[in-house]
């Protein structure tokens, strides 16, 4: 049971997504699937995983990131597929959904899905880790509505409430599934957060900037689930079967083109049933970006 990634915003958006003990971390393989720990079972952007019954929960569970019970994997699970590469992840648009959101871990603001844990590595094209760089992230809640109260934003310039919440009550309501943290000596951030929903025109995904400790935005891009595994979560998992497939899969995605492999998370089932997508940024130590819709 498993499938797909993608990801960022355009003008219509679909119909919202309203910790800690077991350190057994799932692994993943390069392509196929994986289980290990106390039944962890793990996929890739090339593979899916079968169902199983994993730390006595059968398939996906459905919540909020209290069920998160399980740490975060170790840095070396990202040694499991191919992370080290010449060029940087290519750039995408800011787009009109990003303002600025300080938080700690857990950006889901109480809010339920998927709980996942959301780990990126940022490391330059020699495979060093930026350290003290921040990571911004931000992504849909599970109806496909984007977050709008940014009351307290340092930046909110670049937001188009209007093309990103619809001006749904609920959305305009908080700020969840955004946030900042910095990365740790192995480049490391993980975030609390619930699989995202999908809206019209794009594949789901989750945007994310990275900027130096000297306030030059270095990266701005954004990362993807394979459709075999939106698929999964789109059409079984209780708060999102409602809604059913995406309807653009990433071949359908005009953003990716031909670059969509640099972009994807892979993805593993936790074994307290939860979801673990990560994947490792790549950035140019020297770029500058401008972060502006």
């Amino acid at each position: 049971m498993l499938g797909r990634l993608l990801a960022l915003p355009v003008a219509a958006v679909a119909a919202a997504c309203t910790s800690e003990a077991s350190t057994a971390s799932p692994s993943t393989t390069t392509a196929g699937t994986a289980t290990t720990g106390a039944g962890a079972t793990a996929t890739t952007a090339a593979g899916s995983a079968a169902e199983s019954t994993v730390g006595g929960v059968e398939g996906w569970v459905s919540g909020g990131t209290d069920l998160l019970t399980v740490d975060p994997p170790p840095t070396s699970l990202f040694d499991t597929v191919p992370s080290c590469r010449v060029d940087p992840t290519p750039e995408t648009t800011l787009g009109p959904c990003w303002f600025d959101v300080d938080s700690g871990d857990d950006i889901s603001a109480g809010f339920e899905g998927l709980p996942m844990w959301l780990c990126l590595r940022v490391h330059d094209p020699d495979c060093n880790p930026l350290v003290d760089h921040a990571v911004e992230v931000w992504h849909t809640d599970v109806r496909g509505f984007y977050t709008g109260d940014t009351t307290g934003s340092a930046d909110d310039t670049s937001f188009s409430s209007d093309r990103c919440t619809l001006e749904d009550e609920t959305a305009l309501a908080t700020n969840a599934f955004r946030g900042r943290l910095t990365t740790d000596a192995d480049g490391r951030v993980n975030f609390r957060s619930c699989f995202p929903g999908w809206y019209a025109g794009r594949t789901i995904h989750v945007h994310y900037a990275v900027t130096a400790p000297d306030g030059t935005t270095r990266s701005i891009s954004q990362l993807v689930f394979t459709d075999a595994f939106a698929d999964e979560i789109c059409t079984t998992h209780e708060r999102y079967a409602d809604r059913g497939l995406q309807d653009t899969p990433l071949a359908d995605d005009a953003l990716f083109s031909d670059e969509v492999d640099e972009h994807l998370f892979s993805t593993a089932r936790n074994d307290d049933g939860t979801l673990l997508a990560f994947a490792t940024v790549v950035v140019d130590p020297n770029a500058s970006v401008d972060k502006s819709f």
